[in-house]
């Protein structure tokens, strides 16, 4: 099969693309800058200059492809008004651009990655794909996450688009680039200040998540959306297994959602007059207040074959990696 994949440098993208090469399939990537993706080059992937917020790029090399994943999406916590507008034109017109040409060029199937965060806080509940969730939301990654898959792929798989969509979790592992990456890498060099109590995430690991999007094509029925995601732990828990793996300590400073919620709305006033750096601007503290971001992947085990390995053993792997290039040994001692 010949496969056209947007967001392919990305985390999940990279690890997309490995398995369907790995499977024998043919690849054409979107990239922004070809000559910084050479390591999908060395795949036998074909890249192709463009960016999905510019329709007329994305003609060419998706023209006479079986199959489009669309990965590529912003992700950013406390960015600044002027990078937030990028939010909208990626996320949301960027998906509307690929899904339109999906259509135009006939092209068989698709797979559309949204996110349970559009779901925003669940509040400990575990959602499933008939939770619908109208605002307000936590980010504006949250916000325009939605409005994609709400406002931009739903009415057109209502219209007969041959799209699936599916919803990861928290994706972690090895090379994690995203906030839960840098909080481990921060834990390791004991540099993280506090974990915020209550705070709990369905942890999918890259490779399990990646392997979802494949399924999602080769069984996924068009028109259905599919949970990818992994077990529920609080942000403490998966701290506490860190440090039975590693024997680093966790931070014991556990602020609750209610202090976080109130620092949130100080440092929204703060903004208003000086900006804030975004580990301590009002978006980053409501993510991290207490607030969880739960759903169940049974529909798409049932119907896909998903699986999803322990956070146990995915952190071990992923906190393995993380210390290898810090130069750590187990209880967070350095090598010589």
């Amino acid at each position: 099969m010949n496969y056209f994949v947007t967001g392919a440098t990305g985390f999940i993208g990279g690890r997309l693309v490995r398995q369907l090469r790995t499977a024998g399939h043919e690849v054409r990537a979107l990239v922004r800058s070809p000559s910084k993706a050479s390591d999908l080059a060395g795949l036998g992937v074909s890249l192709h200059a463009g960016d999905i917020t510019d329709k007329d790029s994305l003609r060419a090399p998706m023209a006479g492809v079986d199959g489009v994943f669309h990965l590529a999406a912003w992700y950013k916590l406390g960015a600044k008004a002027s990078a937030r507008r990028d939010a909208e034109r990626i996320n949301v017109q960027g998906t509307r651009h690929v899904l339109e040409l999906m259509r135009e060029l006939r092209i068989p199937k698709g797979v559309y990655t949204s996110t349970v965060a559009v779901f925003s806080d669940t509040h400990g509940w575990v959602g499933d794909e008939s939770y619908h969730h109208d605002g307000p939301w936590l980010s504006e990654y949250d916000r325009t996450k939605w409005a994609a898959h709400y406002q931009v792929a739903a009415p057109m798989i209502r219209d007969g688009l041959p799209l699936v969509i599916v919803q990861p979790g928290v994706v972690y592992g090895p090379g994690d680039p995203s906030a839960i990456g840098a909080m481990l890498r921060q834990y390791l060099q004991r540099t993280l200040p506090a974990v915020p109590k209550g705070t709990a995430y369905c942890w999918g690991h890259v490779d399990d998540t990646a392997r979802g999007h494949v399924l999602a094509m080769e069984r996924g029925r068009p028109g259905e959306t599919y949970i990818l995601a992994g077990p529920p732990h609080t942000l403490e828990e998966a701290l506490e297994l860190a440090e039975q793996i590693t024997g680093v300590r966790a931070p014991r400073l556990r602020p609750s959602g209610r202090m976080l919620r109130a620092a949130a709305a100080v440092a929204g006033l703060v903004e208003r007059v000086v900006p804030l750096p975004e580990t301590y601007s009002a978006e980053t503290l409501r993510v991290a207040a207490g607030v969880t971001y739960l759903a169940s992947s049974d529909k798409a085990k049932r119907e896909l074959g998903f699986t999803v390995r322990p956070l146990e053993e995915g952190l071990r792997e992923t906190l393995e990696h993380e210390m290898q290039i810090l130069g750590m040994r187990e209880n967070g001692k350095r090598d010589a």
